[in-house]
């Protein structure tokens, strides 16, 4: 594991950078996305929650700017898809720009985003902008469009904003209200 990420470090990252430092982001990685305890492991052996945590930190050892992680959490039971996004919130709290697409995810996970891009089928954006604690932002933006059905208690806000537009399967809402206007 530490050397698929020295690999890419050394591989990627500017030529004019000391090693030191390219040896440290490697560190860095490890201990971000928590494989510290796995780090001299063989990659052949290594759950697929551990795999997708190294697939991350191969490109977080690259110092992008920008990080582009698409589906995370695809074929992860709603544990693995936590722990993978919570690697996720520490490398975004260190000042990283993270921009995830992700599917129907958990209201634990949901609850690690920032902000939304919510795009509806076609391309069009339905929401834009901070979530808010618990995702507040967005609901409150939901709620106060007429005809949207409330937020019920201890439902997962994210499966609910989903219903909302009518992205859910069989669910027609989103043909009632049109949340482009």
């Amino acid at each position: 594991i530490r050397e698929a990420l020295t690999f890419s470090a050394f591989l990627r990252q500017d030529a004019d950078i000391p090693d030191s430092l390219k040896y440290d982001s490697v560190n860095e990685c490890l201990d971000l996305l928590d494989l510290n305890t796995i780090a001299d492991q063989i990659i052949r052996g290594s759950s697929v929650e551990q795999k997708k945590r190294l697939t991350i930190g191969v490109e977080l050892a690259a110092q992008p700017s920008v990080l582009f992680l698409d589906e995370p959490t695809s074929g992860l039971d709603a544990r693995s898809a936590k722990l993978i996004m919570d690697g996720v919130r520490k490398v975004a709290d260190t000042g990283r720009t993270i921009l995830c697409t992700i599917h129907q995810p958990s209201a634990e996970v949901f609850g690690v985003f920032d902000s939304l891009l919510l795009l509806k089928r076609g391309g069009e954006t339905v929401f834009a902008g901070e979530l808010g604690e618990n995702a507040s932002e967005m609901i409150k933006y939901f709620e106060s469009i007429d005809g949207v059905t409330k937020l019920k208690e201890d439902y997962n806000p994210a499966t609910w904003m989903l219903e909302v537009i009518g992205a859910g399967v069989g669910n027609d809402n989103g043909s009632r209200t049109d949340f482009v206007e």
